[in-house]
């Protein structure tokens, strides 16, 4: 389903830096989505410069493993969909509305993945707490696997449980399920827990993340278009660049905020976020950058 024999797995390991076994369990299940996300930048450059947005897992292949880019949640996760699914998981889509913006009703336009893990490989995966929850094709246990929201979204797997809690090098994520089976991912801030987003157990494809991808590329309300956006995790501090405002959040909940100048604007992608740029795409961004005040 998600092109993983497309994949040179070998190149895509060497990109994020695992070299561990490959065996379909929850240790490299974790290991590989917490490389992952440490190495390859959420942007959304390509959509800024206004340029299309190919999710065929070559084209993904060139871009975030070829190059020195990152992608925004279609990109990432099929990616990781391929790869885990090279390496021999059982891994389906979903889509899910945001709710990072208070009571706003959101269109469904993030895309996740499910990693479903036979009962004995996940069973002891929850610190004898939260065993997740049972289902899929294989009757096995299932594991929310998202590298795709960007800053704020999770390190590692976190288990389809209700009320489940895990700690994350410090950051701290819940899941809860809702009426008619919607599940909704949280986290813990200094002021309390707080709704990241909320997606149905409803299985989408890739050529559905390619719907939410055309909206997303391409809508006038899409919030990509017409700003530069580059996020990037890490287990002490999270950063995120949107328009010209520079945030750092801390495990503390201490937050950090700076501007941003044209000037300052590729050496900035390349050192905070790893995004390696040519001279037309940093003329290109250069225009799209707000103007010195």
């Amino acid at each position: 389903m998600w092109g993983g024999k497309e994949l040179d797995l070998d190149a895509y390991l060497a990109r994020i830096g695992y070299a561990g076994t490959l065996a379909p369990d929850l240790a490299t299940l974790r290991a590989v989505h917490a490389a992952h996300v440490a190495a390859i930048p959420f942007e959304n450059l390509d959509v800024a410069l206004g340029r299309r947005v190919p999710l065929d897992v070559p084209s993904l292949q060139a871009k975030l493993v070829g190059r020195r880019r990152g992608g925004y949640c279609y990109e990432q996760n099929i990616l990781l969909a391929a790869a885990l699914e090279r390496i021999g998981f059982t891994v389906t889509g979903r889509g899910a509305r945001n709710r990072t913006r208070g009571d706003a009703l959101t269109p469904i336009t993030h895309a996740l993945l499910v990693v479903t893990l036979d009962a004995s490989d996940g069973r002891d995966a929850s610190d004898g707490r939260d065993a997740p929850e049972r289902g899929g094709a294989r009757g096995g246990e299932q594991w929310l696997v998202d590298a795709g929201f960007g800053w704020q979204g999770p390190l590692a797997p976190v288990p389809l449980t209700d009320g489940a809690r895990v700690d994350q090098d410090g950051w701290e994520f819940g899941v809860r399920v809702e009426t008619e089976g919607v599940h909704v991912l949280s986290t813990r801030r200094p002021e309390g827990w707080t709704d990241l987003y909320s997606f149905a157990p409803h299985t989408l494809h890739p050529v559905d993340f390619e719907l939410m991808n055309h909206y997303s590329s391409s809508h006038p309300r899409s919030r990509f278009l017409g700003q530069v956006v580059a996020q990037r995790l890490g287990a002490a501090v999270r950063r995120a660049l949107i328009r010209d405002g520079l945030t750092e959040l801390h495990r503390d909940g201490t937050r950090t905020e700076r501007r941003v100048g044209p000037e300052e604007l590729a050496g900035t992608l390349d050192r905070i976020f790893g995004i390696g740029l040519d001279a037309e795409e940093v003329a290109g961004l250069l225009r799209a950058h707000p103007a010195e005040v």
